[in-house]
């Protein structure tokens, strides 16, 4: 263990404070509807072929190294983590039930914002001397606008967010999980995962990309199933919930016995710092992955990508929230008389009503975890060779297997400071290159809405 220094986590948090606590999160909420009102509220109007087009075959013959589905299935790889379990139990204890409400706002106005960052990175993306693409903020920023160091300041923040938040954190939570359910030493698990990961990432985007396609939809299918099944055997609750959801987005909540006084400010900021942090938009990581897909047009893969926001934030966070509300356990206390939150919230939540409840939730947890090692393992690799060029990408590799090692030792007090920072030092760069590239989003949006008309109205004759 590292020792820890309360001036450096001092000094950390008033940087993340100076962040998120402001302007950053009015930039992000900006832009977003920003996008929105100019392109008329697409996100819901196109939102049933944007999940059409996730589900069904690419065009085998259109340019890209992966598949539509697989490129969504390596960024929903990076999202749905353990932000959509531990994150939303934490952001309603809180913040109140009312969170999880303009979390939902948050994650509407987001898919805008993932649409046009998933526009660009399409558009502006080139291949490499493998003839492998690459594409991202980076890219689009330096091609798009001509800011060189605005894009290098992207690319430097990502590829650090890789080893911090994409990795380490990570590779901690799955050996916390590991010994509570096994016992397994820390030290185990971490050789455990660097292993699996060093399996996946040597074998480059098109391997990184088949492993997400199952394990992705295997685990979410996993914790989704047994969410529904809960919400199914207390179904005469739901209506309540969402009342009381609805009544805490509004008025503010007292949570269960006066414990936690979750006001409406309380309840917004926490919904829109957990939606940013679950499903990414903004943040310029997923147009990473969007770029490598197999698509003909832009703006087909745009909407693709956008539907990673739908499936994580209104679906799997949505269920988590509700599993906990009408199972009653909100406001429970452990043994020692401390309440519980997250992870362990969630996992009193799914064994009061399912046998082997509990193991969902940690099984899920490592699941989660790993794809996300996954997901970031090649956001990070795109960043570093935009830096430095493709002779990088094996050193990289294997210094992110050896993070993936030495995760679980670390103490993450500094850690997630640090996530936190270049979190914001990535979405910075990128939303000030969404704005000035919004007319070449217009432009390529218009053109592919007119293309999509088309082929609706030839289909039917």
């Amino acid at each position: 263990m590292y020792p820890r220094s309360n001036l450096m986590n001092e000094l950390l948090q008033q940087i993340d404070l100076l962040l998120w606590n402001g302007f950053l999160i009015y930039l992000l909420l900006g832009v977003g509807i920003y996008f929105t009102v100019r392109l008329r509220g697409m996100q819901f109007l196109y939102l049933p072929y944007a999940l059409k087009l996730a589900f069904s075959r690419s065009n085998k013959n259109a340019e890209g190294d992966i598949s539509q589905f697989q490129s969504l299935m390596t960024a929903l790889a990076a999202t749905i983590g353990i932000g959509s379990i531990a994150g939303m139990s934490t952001a309603i204890m809180a913040g109140g039930l009312g969170a999880i409400f303009w979390m939902w706002v948050v994650a509407f106005i987001g898919m805008a914002t993932k649409y046009a960052e998933a526009i660009l990175a399409v558009k502006y993306r080139k291949r490499d001397a493998n003839g492998k693409m690459s594409g991202g903020p980076m890219y689009y920023i330096e091609q798009g606008l001509g800011w060189k160091g605005l894009a290098k300041s992207f690319a430097i923040a990502g590829a650090l967010c890789a080893f911090a938040g994409g990795n380490l954190t990570q590779s901690h939570s799955i050996a916390a999980a590991m010994y509570e359910m096994f016992a397994i030493p820390h030290l185990w698990t971490g050789g455990g995962v660097a292993l699996f990961t060093a399996i996946v990432i040597l074998g480059g985007i098109k391997s990184l990309g088949r492993v997400n396609a199952v394990l992705v939809p295997v685990m979410a299918l996993l914790y989704i199933t047994g969410g529904l099944i809960i919400l199914g055997l207390h179904a005469d609750q739901i209506p309540a919930s969402f009342l009381r959801i609805f009544q805490g987005a509004f008025s503010g909540e007292a949570a269960v016995g006066g414990f936690l006084g979750a006001g409406v400010m309380s309840a917004v900021q926490m919904g829109i710092v957990r939606g940013i942090s679950s499903n990414e938009a903004g943040l310029g990581s997923a147009p990473i992955a969007a770029a490598a897909a197999k698509t003909d047009l832009p703006g087909r893969q745009a909407l693709v990508s956008m539907t990673g926001v739908f499936l994580s934030s209104f679906v799997v966070c949505t269920i988590t929230v509700l599993v906990i509300c009408v199972t009653g356990v909100f406001g429970s206390k452990d043994a020692s008389g401390a309440l519980l939150n997250g992870v362990p919230l969630v996992i009193q939540a799914f064994e009061t009503t399912l046998p082997y409840g509990g193991w969902i939730v940690s099984i899920g947890i490592v699941l989660f975890g790993y794809s996300t090692i996954l997901g970031w393992s090649y956001y990070g690799e795109k960043c570093m060779e935009y830096l430095f060029g493709l002779r990088v990408l094996m050193p990289y590799r294997l210094l992110f297997i050896a993070v993936a090692f030495v995760g679980p030792l670390f103490s993450l007090e500094v850690v997630w400071y640090l996530v936190d920072i270049m979190n914001g030092l990535m979405a910075l760069p990128n939303l000030i290159g969404l704005f000035f590239l919004a007319p070449v989003v217009f432009k390529e949006s218009h053109a592919f809405f007119r293309q999509v008309r088309y082929e609706k109205l030839t289909s039917f004759h």
